[in-house]
């Protein structure tokens, strides 16, 4: 790898920036409470994952089956994302972490580094990034409506979305991106 491709990694690495903990995410409300189910990846079947990382959380709130998806626990109250299948369709899903990019950052989060990196960071940033297409959209949204940054009534399944992918827009980034559009 040259010095350059170095470099690069390095600079990704500094655009990755979640505003919310993967604690925090499920705190607020995430996943409808299915994300840590058991699940068969390749064959070996995977459970009690999210123990490891200690979130201190109720069970119900984390561990639910995909067929008992509450979307009640969402903070916006709305069902988002797609199934299991559909990520490993979308070959979405890694070796490194077989519940796909949220256990990513879980391990990211704590420290872990791996080839998967610079793959699950420029998804970030194609999402929830300053120019994520999920957060522009929200922007987007939030001013056609002539409402404010913290409207939650206004696109609540690309907030919940956005939740999943560890954002919260915040007045701050939303104030830069219409400036930026001026």
């Amino acid at each position: 790898m040259t010095t350059k491709n170095n470099n690069d990694t390095k600079n990704l690495h500094k655009l990755f920036k979640p505003n919310l903990t993967s604690k925090k995410v499920f705190q607020e409300g995430a996943f409808g409470g299915t994300y840590w189910r058991p699940i068969t990846y390749k064959g070996k079947e995977y459970k009690n994952q999210h123990k490891k990382y200690k979130f201190g959380l109720d069970e119900s709130v984390l561990t639910l089956p995909w067929n008992k998806y509450d979307k009640k626990i969402n903070k916006y109250g709305v069902k988002v994302g797609q199934t299991y299948q559909a990520w490993l369709d979308k070959d979405w899903i890694s070796d490194y972490d077989p519940y796909g990019w949220f256990q990513w950052y879980c391990n990211y989060e704590r420290g872990r580094r791996c080839n998967d990196d610079e793959r699950q960071i420029r998804r970030w940033l194609g999402i929830a990034g300053p120019n994520g297409r999920f957060r522009k959209w929200l922007v987007t949204l939030i001013l056609k409506e002539n409402g404010k940054w913290n409207d939650y009534s206004i696109s609540p399944k690309i907030r919940q979305t956005l939740l999943h992918w560890g954002y919260e827009l915040t007045k701050k980034d939303f104030d830069a991106e219409v400036k930026s559009r001026k």
